[in-house]
Parts: C-alpha cells; structure tokens; sequence
C-alpha cells in the first residue's frame, strides 16, 4: 500500500504540473498574454519558492504583451488621427496595470536561481501625454459638433455632450470650460414640446376634462432629450407640438330593460319507499326497507332591470415641426366608458334561483351617471394611450 502511494504522488505532481503549463501556454497560444500573466502572478503570489515554469511563463508573457502594445500605440500615432488619442490613452493604462500588477513580485528568482528581466516604462509619462492629448481631442470635436448644433442640429449637440462627459469621466473633472459647453449642449440638443388638448366635435366638454387629461404628467413624459409643456408663455419657443383633437363625443340614452323568466331546478324533498307486485314495500337482501329518493320541481319567478349607458370619445393625436409648421405624424385614439347596472327581485323557491340570479338579487336600480362625469372618466382613462403613445413616437426626435 505505500509502496503504490510513494510511486503514485510522483505521478500525479507531474500531472499537476504539466496541467499548470499547458494552461499558461493556452493563454500565451490564444494571444492572451495579459490572461497568461494573471495566472503566473496568482501562482508566485506569496510562494517562498517560486516554480521556475511560471517565472519564465511570467517573462514571457509580460514582455509579449508590452512588445504588441508598443507596436499597436506606434501605428496609432503614425496614422496622425487626433481621434486615436483615446485608444492610445487606453493602451497607456493597460500597460501601467501590467506594472503594478508584476511590481510586487519583483526581483523575481526562482526557486533554481532562474532571474527574469522585466524592461519596464515610465508609463506614467506616457500616460499623461495621452490623457492631455485624448481630452484635448473630445474637447476640441465638441465644440465642432456644438457648432453643428447652432444651426439646429441636436444629435450633434447630443454627441457633442456624451463626448464632453467622456472627457470629465475618464480624463479629467475640470477642463477649461467644459461644463459651460455641456450646458449649452443640454440646451440645444433637448427637444421642447408643446402639448395641447383641442375640442373638435359638436359637444361641449366639461371644464375639467382638458385638467384631466393635462394631468398626465410632465415627469411621466420628460426623457433625457424631451422637454413637455402644457402651457405657452410669452417668448417661449417650442420644436414641436402636439395636440390632441377631440374628434367625436357619442352619449347614448339612458335605457332601462326589464325582462321577467322563471328558474326551475329540479330538487331532492324526502323518500318514497319502493312497493313490490303486490303492494308492499320491497325488502333488500338485508331485509330493510328500500327507499328511493323524491324528486320535485321547484320554480322562482324573477323580475330583471339592466340600466346601461355608454359614452365614447374618439379623437386624434397630431404632431407638428413647429418651424416647418408641418404635420409629421397623425394617429386615432378612443376609448369607451360603460355604465351597467343589474337589478333583480323574485317570488316563490329561492332554492330554484341559478348563480347568476343570485348575484343579481338583492341589487337595486342606481342613478345614472352625468354625461359629465363620464367623459371626464373617459379622459382619465386615455392618458394611458396617451402617455404610451407619446413617448414611443419616433418622429419626436
């Protein structure tokens, strides 16, 4: 038994250890040098004998992947685009990293005397130059695109912002006057829209319905780009402006149905003993009585009133560019408010009473609703629509 232990562990390290360089040659193989270093760094990290495999597999790897990033920044600056500045600038910090990361390990030794030889940078310089040359770039093509938006493009003014964001994100809080520039790019890439409720049918609504439907909400409608409104003051100008038409307004009549029927169920009420040829009452094999069940037709008389009354609205929701004064977008919305109400009374069995009547009973006639207030509900009831439809138009840029 420990003879096959002793020649087993042997085995099994070697195993271990091939594992471990085929992993870091996976990395190295699949262009993965920084992975390749992370492994080697996690298996020299606080060993007092370090692997010589993994030292070497550490110089390697770091070298290989400082060499393809000094290559890769050198194309960059030969291609003489301002706009690579970012890329450079992240190259910089991954390089720097790479540093620190090995920086406590070092001098490496292995445990066989083998010293590994890092040619380190003075990142930090490098770094510097390409925060100050990558700001300067987002900078300098903001206030391009802002020039853009002058003339009333306000993608470009939102590009110019997410850039100008990028600048105070990763490069530097303050730069000269940034955050005068993104103000200025707030203001002219931020659509402002006019919202409107018109009446336009033969019906005179209730005073509260435009309120109502106002009500929607101007933080329920308000994006990162969008600006709503519901009133126009003096010398505020607007992009586009929506209004809501209020096409058609049908009231039907109040109407009363009355209708009476009958509810019959048949019922079990008590036993009748079963009588043989002759009379008698019949005998089980047991000799009791046999009894069969009595069955009889019960029956209520119900009276039913159904009030109903419906109010529809149908009207229809325009967009216009307000200095091209032109239509760009016109879509129907409508909505329907019914008033139901079920009153039943009944004479005779309420056994004999289905579920349905049941319900019923019970129930007395109500008052109908005002004209009013119905139309004041079927506008509460639209701003759903009219919330959903607002902010997923596409034209409303």
């Amino acid at each position: 038994m420990l003879a096959s232990t002793r020649i087993l562990a042997p085995i099994l390290l070697l195993s271990f250890l091939m594992t471990a360089c085929h992993t870091a040659q996976k990395y190295m193989e699949s262009g993965d040098y920084d992975g390749a270093i992370e492994f080697c760094v996690q298996k020299l990290r606080g060993k007092s004998k370090k692997k010589t495999e993994y030292v070497q597999g550490l110089e390697a790897a770091f070298q290989r992947a400082h060499a393809r990033d000094q290559a890769t920044v050198r194309n960059l600056m030969a291609a003489g685009r301002p706009e690579n500045w970012e890329r450079i600038h992240a190259i910089h910090q991954a390089m720097a990293d790479r540093q620190r990361r090995i920086a406590p390990l070092l001098p490496l030794v292995s445990s066989d005397g083998y010293r590994a030889g890092f040619d380190l940078l003075d990142v930090a310089a490098l770094e510097r130059e390409s925060r100050t040359n990558a700001a300067d770039y987002l900078y300098n093509h903001a206030k391009t695109l802002l020039e853009k938006a002058e003339n009333g493009d306000k993608l470009a003014a939102r590009a110019a912002y997410r850039k100008l964001s990028d600048l105070e994100s990763k490069y530097y809080r303050d730069y000269k006057d940034t955050d005068k520039l993104m103000h200025a790019a707030r203001e002219l890439g931020t659509s402002y829209i006019l919202f409107e409720v018109n009446n336009r049918s033969a019906q005179v609504l209730p005073r509260n319905f435009v309120d109502q439907i106002l009500a929607i909400g101007k933080k329920d409608l308000d994006s990162e780009w969008k600006a709503y409104y519901f009133d126009k003051k003096p010398g505020e100008t607007f992009d586009y402006r929506v209004v809501f038409n209020v096409s058609d307004v049908d009231i039907s009549p109040e109407r009363v149905h009355e209708r009476a029927y009958v509810d019959e169920k048949e019922i079990r009420d008590g036993w009748d003993y079963v009588l043989d040829a002759r009379g008698n009452v019949l005998k089980d094999s047991l000799g009791n009585d046999v009894k069969k069940p009595r069955m009889v037709c019960i029956r209520a008389n119900v009276i039913e009133v159904y009030q109903t009354k419906a109010a529809r609205l149908t009207g229809r929701i325009e967009v216009y560019a307000v200095q091209q004064n032109t239509l760009l977008d016109s879509r129907q919305l409508g909505t329907e408010i019914l008033f139901e109400n079920y009153a039943s009374t009944y004479t005779g069995d309420k056994r004999a009473l289905s579920d349905d009547t049941k319900r019923r009973i019970g129930n007395a006639p109500q008052p109908f609703p005002r004209n009013e207030d119905m139309l004041v509900q079927a506008a509460e009831r639209l701003k759903p629509d009219l919330k959903k439809e607002l902010r997923s138009n596409r034209v409303i840029l």
